[in-house]
């Protein structure tokens, strides 16, 4: 995490949620009580921030400081939604390219990828609101800025984003190892979500039945997969190609 934008205490979080700071992580402790905690917990639900309720040891890693058994981190980005978004692409005559990232939790991986989707004309990010990267100052840094251009949307519930994703018209294409058709053998020409999964297990087995292609890059060497980011790249530049030929 970057400290440079964490902020501590009950009030200070309070306030910060309430002037239009957007929070992207808030810890809080165990078991915590008090007469602003109430309120506190009321905004996070309002506003759908994530949250995780942790050991006062986790914390206190975090900041030795007079945290009151809160601690948060302020995003370097400002988050859209993604029901407000692909309207307003449709509006503006536009073919929806959409970027998927389902837990994608290394920070300069995250930053490759926003990177290659600014440069391949991709509309928008969609993250999921737990499990995924930091959107910290090193993910802006690996993004070369990218990140202050292209919009990223933050899903409370991923399932339902992609529902709402494909009753807007988009088709969802997932990418792994273990898809049996070769990503060029698809078009990517219509209204497209792009959908990448984890470095560590994939696209998670609860979506699957969402997609409606799963495509793979062949390879011919003895390593079985490629980095997130790389792969990534692949695909983006191939929708790229097939749209600009279009």
């Amino acid at each position: 995490m970057d400290k440079q934008l964490m902020i501590f205490g009950i009030r200070t979080l309070i306030e910060a949620i309430q002037e239009g700071k957007e929070i992207d992580k808030v810890f809080i402790q165990k078991g915590l009580r008090g007469d602003l905690y109430p309120e506190l917990y009321q905004l996070i639900k309002e506003r759908e921030i994530p949250y995780s309720l942790v050991p006062i040891e986790k914390i206190n890693r975090l900041t030795r400081k007079n945290h009151q058994g809160v601690v948060a981190f302020i995003s370097s980005i400002q988050y859209q939604k993604i029901e407000h978004l692909i309207p307003m692409l449709y509006e503006q005559g536009k073919n929806p390219f959409i970027l998927i990232l389902d837990r994608v939790t290394d920070v300069r991986n995250f930053g490759a990828l926003a990177r290659t989707a600014e440069c391949a004309g991709v509309d928008a990010i969609l993250i999921p609101a737990r499990g995924g990267a930091a959107i910290n100052a090193d993910a802006v840094k690996t993004s070369a800025g990218a990140l202050h251009k292209i919009p990223v949307c933050r899903a409370r519930f991923l399932e339902d984003d992609l529902k709402f994703l494909k009753e807007s018209g988009l088709k969802i294409v997932g990418v792994s190892e273990k898809a049996d058709k070769a990503y060029y053998n698809e078009s990517y020409k219509e209204p497209l979500a792009l959908m990448l999964g984890s470095e560590e297990d994939g696209i998670s087995a609860t979506y699957l039945d969402l997609l409606d292609e799963f495509v793979k890059i062949p390879m011919t060497g003895s390593i079985a997969s490629l980095n997130v980011s790389v792969a990534g790249g692949i695909l983006m530049f191939e929708a790229t190609k097939q749209r600009l030929n279009a």
